[in-house]
């Protein structure tokens, strides 16, 4: 098994909602998670991970969506070959529904002493089977609750994950939510022995995908992984982005078409649809639906004292981003072994892609800032439909229009030149054309390389990683 990467703070969580089963400190000792977060970004390798430094008995069933009764043969399987301690009251039954079989599982739980019960997958058990979740309540409460058993739910699908705990379903508030999300840019520094800035490039092009850091040699630069990457097309560098793609949407919902467009950089509605003038208009507005219901993409509005309906659109995963972009439509050149080329395709574009794309990592490390200035609650950035001015941040006292702007600020991600006097002439001329901002308004400058100039508060990439410790 390949070595675990961070997760100090989930397994931290996880760790105490399994302490919160004892049976002598509370009346109903059970507990439920929701955990949910995109897929490949470890969720199942936590569970497992929880799981093996827990010691204690368990059950992993993963549901792969196929029939009711496929699916109830490879639970009993897995129940039977578990550590459960009754396990063994499946030996003579099979049952045919799931009420039959959570009651069971129940029942082959420990009652003096913590277990755990893992359910993989399970937006692919309640798209099959619509009462599955009036099943789960029913017998949450009159089983698991009164039993010392962490119950997982884990599932992919962030939209159907979310709605199970809403107001109306049946099984709201028996579980508390738990998203997983990508490693931190600290974790990937962590874990592959990278100073910081190379640690946000790493995180740029993993996307904080654990089986990607699984496979970058620690210490090796950018330059270094890609190089070696490239030349396997069974790397996960290689195969993720793919994978992701096939598991999340039909080939008919013309998802993909609409997200290369967006991860080819046509961020707004009259370019996706130049881009992808094949698709009727119709058509392609219910695929951007689709993928803001997926969380695949964002909606990002200009952050002012101005209402704007300028908006744009941005692949979430950085990875994927990177994937579309270099990946997605080399796979030919991958596969007859000519990786160099694609190499040199991403070392032309690289700096101009890793402008744009470090922003919205920036922006949300900005976000865990304690001493940002007073009454900022929001950040974001600026923009008019001829980026005149453009502003890489801007902070805020709310969004999406705010009463007050609290900073406005530039990124300069260059590897050999720092923020210096004709950048700061420049934010400070595009500081006077913004709606709410003025002379007063603070400057800020997050450089990669250094900054030459007084007059700005300067974040560097070591500012930058500590906030996400």
């Amino acid at each position: 098994m390949e070595p675990f990467i961070g997760r100090t703070r989930e397994l931290a969580v996880l760790k105490r909602a399994l302490e919160k089963t004892n049976r002598r400190q509370f009346a109903r000792p059970g507990r439920a998670l929701l955990v949910r977060g995109r897929r490949r970004v470890g969720k199942s390798r936590l569970a497992e991970e929880f799981i093996r430094q827990a010691q204690v008995p368990h059950l992993y069933y993963t549901a792969t969506g196929r029939t009711l009764g496929a699916e109830l043969r490879t639970f009993t399987e897995d129940v039977r070959s578990s550590t459960l301690p009754a396990a063994t009251v499946f030996d003579d039954r099979r049952p045919d529904s799931w009420h039959d079989a959570l009651t069971l599982l129940a029942r082959s739980l420990p009652e003096d002493s913590p277990s755990i019960v893992v359910i993989d997958e399970l937006p692919y058990l309640t798209r099959a089977d619509p009462t599955l979740e009036g099943v789960l309540q029913k017998v949450f409460d009159r089983e698991f609750s009164r039993r010392p058993v962490l119950l997982l739910l884990i599932g992919s699908d962030l939209s159907m994950m979310e709605a199970i705990n809403t107001y109306g379903r049946p099984f709201y508030q028996r579980a508390a939510d738990f998203v997983i999300g990508p490693l931190t840019p600290h974790d990937v520094g962590q874990a592959l022995d990278l100073p910081p800035a190379e640690a946000f490039d790493a995180h740029l092009v993993s996307g904080g995908l654990p089986m990607i850091c699984e496979e970058w040699p620690k210490g090796a630069s950018l330059w270094t992984y890609l190089e070696r990457a490239l030349q396997d097309p069974l790397s996960a560098l290689i195969v993720s982005g793919e994978r992701a793609l096939a598991a999340e949407f039909p080939p008919e919902a013309h998802a993909h078409q609409v997200l290369n467009a967006i991860g080819s950089g046509q961020r707004t509605h009259s370019n996706i649809a130049a881009a992808t003038q094949e698709i009727p208009r119709a058509t392609m507005n219910r695929a951007l639906q689709l993928l803001l219901e997926k969380r695949m993409i964002a909606v990002d509005r200009p952050l002012s004292t101005r209402a704007s309906r300028d908006t744009r659109y941005r692949v979430i995963d950085s990875h994927l981003r990177f994937w579309i972009s270099f990946i997605g439509t080399r796979m030919t050149d991958i596969e007859r072994d000519r990786g160099d080329i694609v190499l040199e395709r991403i070392r032309r574009s690289w700096a101009s892609w890793r402008g744009v794309s470090i922003e919205p990592l920036i922006r949300e490390s900005l976000r865990r800032m304690d001493d940002l200035p007073e009454d900022t609650g929001a950040v974001g950035g600026y923009w008019t439909r001829t980026n005149n001015p453009e502003i890489d941040l801007v902070g805020a006292d709310r969004e999406p229009v705010a009463k007050k702007i609290t900073f406005v600020g530039s990124v300069k991600w260059l590897e050999n030149r720092p923020f210096d006097h004709h950048d700061l002439s420049e934010l400070i001329v595009h500081r006077s054309q913004m709606p709410g901002a003025d002379t007063s308004t603070p400057l800020y400058a997050v450089s990669r390389s250094g900054c030459d100039v007084d007059g700005v508060t300067h974040i560097t990439p070591e500012h930058l990683v500590d906030l996400w410790r």
